[in-house]
């Protein structure tokens, strides 16, 4: 028999297409939204008051890199192409199992606590299993592949061979999607277009139309790997999508700074997802992409905080306050509304993982992934617009108590399934390997 949570009176941001706020009570069956009213009498198994929570869908970030968090702070004030090979790529080559499962640990639990829910992990090279099992037993929903890299001048141990690294992704898939009915998703990760080879995309493409999967990616976030991919393939980033057959509606592209008029209609003709991921574009000095066209224009965009050395924090609260800010100067201060900017976080960020028929709003039949958040913090009241509290007040540390599947999480800022004391104790012998 399915346990029964009665959530007592929160004010209930529920991101449903009429956009309701109210409130009221929720009642949780199992791991789905069964009522959803201003008052429910019902019997139930556990109640939870929350008088003083606003109780928001639980926050998505489409686009993060777990097995980079143990980097953090460790590579500052550099270019795309310079953090990367001075710094990230040789950071990397040097993981082993132990220090994989605790940067996912270490992200996992940061991202929890600022009321993530749902996650796309572009994964590592190697032992990506490890990235999976942190995922299973900590209760994150999540979508994640292994980074994929087989061209061009790479540090010893990521560059891979082509089958290898196709061959390790089906095993992987075969193994991981839809573990938990699924909870967990496989997404096909080539890291981007310049360590990637015309095969490894192509059949990487190939592979994620077959098994109905996401394409993962990163493109057109820094104009000399524009230049670069010009030169090497002939077409700017998104047309090389086109070319090579990989461009429809399981493309997940991350960042999307710098294009152009024509893939701007390939975007929105290929219904080509945009993932946002503004702090990362301000630190390493890439851009501010066109999201207020891209929304304009009916392209789905989600955010992402991309890799805590980029950031350097995954605070989904910051991302959205930023999201919205860079744009004014630009656009005008009408853009990136508050309300729109919650939308990347939320039903955005649902759409974009193909999953909006589960998550993404608080609405009766829809998973139980709910987050909670205090109401009354000195730094986020008065308010007369919820949305404007959310994205420009919020902090991650208002995070009370978080929900996946039904299942409690975070309580009170315990987390259920982590030691954080442990994670953090482990952390400083762990970085001394690299």
């Amino acid at each position: 028999m399915n346990k029964k949570i009665l959530i007592k009176n929160p004010l209930i941001v529920t991101m449903n297409p009429k956009m309701d706020v109210f409130k009221g009570d929720i009642l949780i069956e199992g791991n789905q939204i069964v009522q959803i009213a201003e008052n429910i009498s019902s019997e139930y198994d556990e109640f939870f008051d929350a008088q003083e929570f606003i109780a928001v869908p639980g926050l998505i970030q489409s686009h993060v890199h777990l097995c980079q968090t143990l980097f953090r702070n460790f590579a500052d004030d550099l270019t795309l192409l310079d953090w990367l090979t001075k710094k990230i790529w040789p950071y990397e080559s040097r993981h082993t199992p132990e220090t994989l499962r605790l940067s996912a640990r270490l992200g996992i639990a940061e991202l929890i606590k600022s009321g993530v829910t749902t996650i796309m992990d572009m994964g590592a090279v190697h032992y990506q299993d490890v990235i999976f099992e942190e995922l299973a037993s900590s209760g994150m929903r999540a979508i994640a592949g292994k980074t994929m890299m087989d061209y061009g001048e790479l540090p010893e141990g990521l560059k891979e061979n082509t089958q290898d690294s196709i061959s390790e992704s089906v095993r992987l898939l075969e193994k991981w999607h839809n573990y938990d009915n699924g909870r967990i998703k496989y997404a096909f990760s080539p890291r981007f277009a310049l360590c990637c080879s015309d095969d490894l995309l192509r059949e990487a493409g190939n592979l994620a139309k077959k098994y109905n999967v996401i394409f993962h990616t990163h493109a057109s976030e820094n104009k000399v790997e524009i230049q670069l991919v010009r030169e090497r393939f002939g077409v700017r980033n998104i047309m090389l999508f086109e070319k090579l057959g990989i461009a429809d509606e399981n493309l997940c592209l991350a960042h999307c700074i710098w294009t152009d008029n024509e893939e701007k209609s390939l975007l929105k003709e290929k219904n080509i997802k945009v993932l946002h991921c503004p702090s990362a574009n301000l630190k390493l000095g890439s851009g501010i992409a066109p999201i207020p066209e891209y929304l304009e224009s009916g392209i789905t965009v989600s955010i992402g905080s991309d890799g805590a050395p980029c950031n350097n924090n995954l605070d989904i609260f910051q991302e959205m306050r930023l999201a919205a800010l860079i744009q004014k100067p630009i656009y005008g201060p009408q853009a990136m509304s508050a309300r729109d900017t919650f939308k990347l976080a939320t039903t955005n960020g649902s759409k974009a993982l193909g999953l909006e028929n589960e998550i993404g709003s608080i609405e009766i039949d829809k998973i139980a992934d709910i987050s909670f958040i205090k109401n009354n913090q000195v730094h986020s009241v008065p308010y007369e617009n919820v949305y404007s509290k959310l994205v420009y007040s919020t902090q991650a540390s208002d995070v009370d108590s978080v929900m996946i599947n039904g299942k409690w999480v975070l309580k009170n800022r315990e987390l259920s399934a982590l030691n954080e004391t442990e994670i953090v104790q482990s952390v400083q012998k762990a970085i001394l390997h690299f």
